[in-house]
């Protein structure tokens, strides 16, 4: 029987285990689909009368908010993205996607940032 470890932060990171889903790039796409989504939806809400693309735009972000959420709380759980990541797209992300999209940007910026800084430790320079 396996133990869990004392500290739940100590855990390694999900690549590392063997777990892959839901892996980041996913998470990201479907943060800029669902962007796209309620852009449609704000425009359709505040401009032309279309009640039926207002109404399945507004079915469509509440359920890919709902899967986005319970999405970033496995992930979070895995470390497969940062808890503020997750608490951004969980909490912020029905009242504007806009921040969780923001949010993997600026994850993946200092993901590369940090890839950089090893390569350039292990060259030496």
């Amino acid at each position: 029987m396996r133990l869990a470890p004392a500290d739940p932060l100590a855990r390694p990171r999900a690549h590392a285990r063997g777990e892959s889903f839901p892996s980041f790039r996913l998470l990201e796409s479907f943060s800029f689909l669902h962007s796209a989504i309620y852009a449609g939806l704000l425009f359709f809400w505040l401009g032309p009368d279309q009640p039926t693309a207002t109404m399945l735009l507004g079915w469509a972000h509440g359920l890919l908010w709902i899967a986005m959420s319970l999405l970033c709380i496995v992930a979070a759980r895995r470390r497969t993205i940062p808890f503020w990541l997750a608490v951004v797209v969980a909490v912020i992300g029905g009242l504007g996607p806009f921040a969780g999209t923001i949010g993997f940007v600026v994850e993946e910026r200092r993901r590369s940032n940090v890839r950089e800084a090893r390569k350039s430790r292990r060259n030496g320079a």
